[in-house]
């Protein structure tokens, strides 16, 4: 009730513990699961989505123990919708297809704890997640054969999904985060780190979740977590060699300043923005191609306009796996027209926009996810980082104002 707030009377909250377990979790899980590929017994992708399956049954029991409000409907409403699309394709091609179910899943999933959480639950959270992704970064700088020697992503990777190493990969690496001598790169080391994500893209894009919370919660942020936050993000920018986070992280500099100023309903327009945008590069540029910003954007758009007139309507889900690295593409394949319109609306609306920080985090999530959907592709909805990503929406969609049912404030979290 209202004399739960918290911060009255100098009160201290208590830490959430459930809430705090699965939100390190979920960055956390494939690293502990490589360890134990590695150092234990063997493990297969049965074990790995079982642990994912647990993961997300655990916080759907915690939401469902809290109840639902009417604050809660947006996400809870988007999510039977995707249940319906997943059912509608799965019968429609004979096959059950629960991709993008799951990745919605996340998303309700980890928005609605963060919703539950208290300040100083989230705190704990990012922090203790920032410190083992740092010590990981160390350990992997340092040395790489003493980091292979605890996680060996190469064995994990072909053991859980499959990916056998190249020939020439001696090092114990997941193959793709060896680069080539073309690509944009600091220096620092002579390969993309990876930390305790075990892969190179989840790293760069955690940067950009750092990045999203420090920018939403800076004013209440301590120095030394400020210093913890900032620190991370200028190792992974230095040795993961990302253009795109690196960009990202200075937007979100300026952003700080800006984003309050912007209506949060102007997002609605930014992933229009981003593909026609997308376009006018490929107009310009129609033959590039390569890994860098041109040749990322030309493929997602030849992708786009190359579109089986059948996918818009969810018929050619047996081909979503060819479009891993676009964004906009899988997701049409994966959801039909439908769920993509019903994504776009869910991201731009669903974050809170009546103070600064919401703002900062409403445009920031939106520049985040659109920009990454373009030069990118299934990343952003993996829970090693959409985890993280949706806790942080969801906590300030709900910090500063309590949930309502039946005219009673629900109780603030302790």
């Amino acid at each position: 009730m209202a004399n739960k707030r918290l911060h009255v009377a100098g009160r201290t909250p208590r830490v959430d513990h459930p809430v705090l377990w699965l939100g390190l979790l979920s960055v956390l899980y494939n690293g502990i699961l490589a360890f134990i590929n590695h150092n234990i017994t063997p493990l297969s992708m049965t074990h790995v989505a079982a642990s994912e399956g647990l993961i997300l049954a655990s916080a759907i029991i915690y939401i469902l123990h809290k109840g639902i409000y009417e604050a809660d409907l947006p996400a809870f409403l988007f999510l039977l919708f995707t249940l319906v699309v997943t059912i509608y394709v799965s019968v429609l091609n004979r096959v059950p297809f629960v991709d993008n179910f799951r990745n919605v899943l996340i998303m309700f999933c980890f928005s609605g704890l963060g919703g539950w959480s208290n300040e100083r639950t989230i705190k704990l959270t990012f922090r203790w997640a920032s410190l083992a992704v740092l010590i990981f970064l160390i350990f992997e700088i340092v040395s790489v054969p003493f980091y292979v020697s605890i996680v060996h992503p190469s064995d994990y990777f072909a053991n859980t999904r499959g990916l056998l190493p190249l020939s020439y990969n001696k090092t114990g690496l997941f193959q793709n985060a060896l680069g080539f001598p073309e690509r944009f790169s600091f220096g620092i080391i002579d390969h993309r780190s990876s930390s305790i994500f075990l892969e190179q893209v989840s790293l760069a894009n955690f940067c950009g979740v750092i990045a999203i919370y420090l920018v939403s919660m800076w004013e209440r942020t301590g120095r030394w977590d400020r210093l913890l936050f900032i620190g991370t993000a200028v190792l992974i920018l230095v040795t993961n060699d990302t253009r795109t986070m690196l960009i990202f992280c200075f937007a979100c500099i300026v952003g700080y300043f800006v984003f309050p100023k912007i209506p949060r309903n102007f997002n609605l327009a930014l992933m229009p923005l981003i593909i026609a945008a997308g376009f006018l590069v490929y107009t310009m540029k129609p033959n590039a191609t390569g890994d860098n910003f041109t040749g990322r954007i030309n493929l997602t758009m030849k992708k786009i306009m190359e579109l089986d007139p059948l996918a818009v309507l969810g018929l050619s889900v047996d081909r979503v796996a060819e479009f891993a690295d676009s964004g906009y593409v899988y997701l049409i394949y994966a959801a039909t027209i439908f769920g993509v319109i019903a994504f776009w609306m869910f991201v731009c609306l669903f974050p809170a926009g009546r103070t600064a920080a919401q703002r900062r985090c409403a445009h920031s999530l939106s520049l985040f996810i659109f920009l990454n959907m373009m030069i990118g592709g299934t990343a952003v909805f993996s829970m090693k980082i959409a985890g993280l990503l949706w806790f942080v929406v969801g906590y300030m969609r709900f910090h500063d104002s309590p949930r309502i049912r039946q005219g009673r404030a629900a109780d603030v979290p302790s």
